[in-house]
This record gives structure tokens, C-alpha cells and sequence, in this order.
């Protein structure tokens, strides 16, 4: 996120009026793990720190290191919930929160994080990933059956157009519920969750592209031949990297390229056992039951069609 002065400074303000200096480092602390103010103001340790100056180096250096939406959001959790047992109300938090809202960004009440507003602003990092930075996702894979056999019998233009008509339906499913789409290749996608109820919003998504296809094939398919899919949703730990060769080195993505590869059928979706126990029983009841295999459990999911 770019900090423009005007919210530079107020973060401050409310910092310096609001807390001590032995408080503004601490949280600094938690933001940014081993944290010196000392070495970063160049102020010898015999010199006292003033709560003012210690509240601009600290704003200063996590907007550096890019953790600023981090600190808003511990600020927001320590006027809300306090810190320790002890209560700190902070100053002027109404207007920090209006200032970054109309920055173009979301507050995700579910997880207490920040984002960007989709209406504004679409990017793989959500506006606040950090390189290096890990969080628990739901993800979900699509992989286009039989691709190079639909390369091969149609024309170049057809399956082009069929494909970005493809895209257009997976984001559809896929924007609209806080995910974003992390790559494309020749032959399928990959897709993250990371806000509000991640596990329930990345099965949706796999659903409705089943669904959307589904008619798609019917009505508007000019291929002569259907476009089919596997489709796969799984959890776990991921290390967000910008350059897709590292982001692909996760062990969560790899798991779930192999359940989509190994497992997967065509027009059907299915998901592993650490996102569905998280799913609504309501949408867990439209799944088969438990498969085991290899080290992986899963139910799957396609649409059944009454002859």
C-alpha cells in the first residue's frame, strides 16, 4: 500500500498521543520481530526517546518494510481488545479507518486484515502480501481436459476465444468472493482465498464454474466438442512470493496440483478433507463420500443430470 502524507502523519498522531514510547516499540516489535529504535534513529541508548519520535521512526520503517496495513490492524485489535489485560483507547481511529476505506481498500471483519476494494483495484497480492509473508489458504486448481487435443482438432482462433470465454467464467466465481487469480497456464489455473470464510468461498467458486460451464457447453460452446475440467480445492500454510516459479515451490501447491492431477475426473470437483470440514453442512451433503487415497482424503463433487 502507498501511505500518503496526509495518513503518514496521522498514524503518528495517534501513536504519540495515545501510547508511551516503551508501548510504540513494542507494538513495533510485534510488526517488525527484533526491532531496535535505537539503531534505527541513531540516538545513542543513554539518550532518552520522546513518544513523538519514536512514533515517526517507527511509522517510517513499516512503511518500508511494507507492513503498514499490519500495524493499522494491530492498532484496531489493541483499541478494540487491549493488550495484556490493560485497555489502550486510541485517538482518532474513526478517521485512520474512513482515510484507508477511501483509499480504495475492504475491512474483512472475519480475519480482522485489510484488502483491496476488487471495484477498484485487482492484484495477485490482494494489496498487502508481502513477499516472504505466509498464511493458511484455501486454493483452488482448474485444469482443461484433453487440452492439446482441442489445440490440435480446432482452429486456432475458436480455441481461443473458447478459452477466454473459460476465463471470464472462472473469474466470475472466483473475484466476486475476495479471491484472486495467481496464474494461468496453457491448460488450466490456480486460484487463492485468503479472507472472510476461505475454504466455503473457494468450493463455491469450483461449484459455480461446474455450473457455468455446464450451460455454457449447452448454449454458447461453438467448438463442436464441450470444454471439460478437473477441479480441485485445498488448504494449507503458502509463502507468498511474486514470481510464480518460487510461488510454485510451496508444499500446499504442489499437494493440491498432485489431488487435481492423480484424483481429479472431468466436470467434477474435488476436495480435500482440511477444507471441507470447514464447508456448510448444506453444501457438504451435495458431495460423495470419503475417498481415500494414498495419503489424501476427499469427496467429490459433479452435476448429475436426470434422463
Amino acid at each position: 500500500m502507498k501511505v500518503k502524507t496526509g495518513l503518514h502523519r496521522l498514524t503518528c498522531k495517534i501513536l504519540y498521543e495515545s501510547l508511551s514510547m516503551e508501548m510504540i516499540v513494542r507494538l513495533a516489535r510485534i510488526v517488525i520481530p527484533g526491532y531496535d529504535i535505537h539503531r534505527q534513529s541513531g540516538i545513542p541508548e543513554n539518550i532518552p526517546i520522546t513518544a513523538q519520535t519514536a512514533a515517526e521512526q517507527v511509522v517510517k520503517d513499516i512503511i518500508v518494510a511494507g507492513r503498514y496495513l499490519q500495524l493499522i490492524e494491530l492498532l484496531i485489535k489493541i483499541d478494540t481488545s487491549g493488550y495484556m489485560g490493560r485497555e489502550y483507547p486510541l485517538l482518532y481511529m474513526r478517521d485512520l479507518i474512513k482515510t484507508i476505506l477511501a483509499e480504495g481498500y475492504s475491512y474483512d471483519s472475519v480475519t480482522g486484515l485489510f484488502m483491496e476494494n476488487a471495484q477498484n483495484q485487482i492484484s495477485s497480492n490482494w494489496g498487502r502480501l508481502v513477499p516472504g509473508d505466509e498464511f493458511q489458504l484455501a486454493l483452488l486448481r482448474l485444469d482443461i481436459v484433453q487440452n492439446s487435443e482441442l489445440v490440435r482438432r480446432h482452429e486456432k482462433k475458436a480455441v481461443e476465444a473458447a478459452y477466454g470465454d473459460l476465463r471470464t467464467i472462472v473469474s466470475q466465481a472466483v473475484l466476486p468472493r475476495m479471491g484472486r487469480l495467481w496464474f494461468w497456464e496453457g491448460d488450466g489455473c490456480l486460484a487463492a482465498f485468503v479472507f472472510g470464510k476461505k475454504e466455503r468461498s473457494a468450493v463455491l467458486a469450483g461449484m459455480e464454474i461446474l455450473h457455468n460451464l455446464f450451460f455454457y457447453n449447452r448454449l454458447s460452446n461453438t467448438l463442436g466438442s464441450p470444454l471439460r475440467v478437473r477441479l480441485a480445492v485445498h488448504g494449507g500454510p503458502v509463502k507468498f512470493a511474486e514470481d510464480s516459479v518460487e510461488l510454485k515451490k510451496n508444499e500446499t501447491i504442489r499437494e493440491i496440483t498432485e489431488i487435481e492431477s492423480q484424483y481429479g475426473k472431468p466436470d467434477a470437483l474435488i476436495v480435500s478433507s482440511n477444507v471441507f470440514i470447514s464447508v456448510d453442512r448444506v453444501i457438504q451433503d451435495r458431495f460423495s463420500a470419503e475417498q481415500h487415497k494414498d495419503s489424501y482424503k476427499f469427496r467429490q463433487y459433479s452435476i448429475e443430470v436426470e434422463q
